[in-house]
């Protein structure tokens, strides 16, 4: 059992059975899985009092949540009372505040989001407006909600997530890092991306200087792309 208290069950090759704790057990009668997706639809499950058990797998050296596996008619009573609650003047409106309250609180976030970028970059004063392009095409890549960047976590500071944004915003567009044979030996991607690191911030320091920059600069030639 989990620190939770829920019940954490992997598939096995049977599709009414589940391996829970390395043991294969059988699901009971007439339970269903109830897919993730739905948040409040998945808390309202769990604190409804039935039993549940909770399936997982593994993507990309991490658990994550499938859904719940629980008596059909629980889950469709709960979920037809959930429906229900949606329907009401009361749930819209509150859904409507909380839809402002997550777009104004995005828009701030971009706003400091770009500002980062703009004190990371630090371009010298002739090359200011294209720190602007970067900046904005920089955070337009990797603030949206659900981006899976580097700057949706909130593990680091925001100076660090817009020094990582710029570095693997230049990996992608600067770089051939995508057309790259990596050999799939343990460490190998990452060393790659620290030596085109490297190089990237070769080519920053040089807009921070105010070097004189070719046109066939790869920073240069993706900022000014039409």
């Amino acid at each position: 059992m989990s620190e939770n208290d829920e019940f954490i069950v992997w598939r096995t090759a049977r599709p009414r059975e589940v391996r829970y704790e390395g043991k294969c057990v059988p699901l009971p009668d007439n339970w269903v899985l109830v897919k993730s997706g739905d948040p409040g639809l998945t808390r309202r499950l769990k604190s409804c009092g039935a039993p549940f058990w909770t399936l997982v797998h593994k993507r990309k050296n991490r658990i994550e949540k499938i859904g719940l596996f629980i008596d059909k008619e629980t889950a469709e009573a709960v979920k037809a009372e959930l429906d229900a609650e949606r329907e009401t003047p009361e749930y819209q409106k509150k859904l409507e505040s909380s839809r402002r309250f997550r777009e104004k609180k995005q828009q701030i976030y971009e706003g400091e989001f770009f500002d980062a970028v703009c004190a990371f970059l630090n371009f010298a004063p002739e090359y200011k407006f294209l720190e602007q392009i970067m900046a904005e095409k920089v955070t337009l890549h990797a603030v949206p909600v659900g981006s899976g960047t580097v700057a949706r976590t909130e593990r680091i500071p925001l100076e660090q997530r817009a020094e990582a944004a710029v570095i693997a915003w230049m990996r992608h567009q600067t770089t051939a890092y995508d057309h790259m044979y990596i050999a799939r030996i343990k460490g190998e991607r990452r060393s790659v991306r620290r030596e085109l690191a490297v190089e990237s911030r070769k080519i920053l320091q040089k807009y921070r200087a105010g070097q004189p920059i070719n046109q066939d600069c790869p920073l240069y030639c993706a900022l000014t792309a039409e």
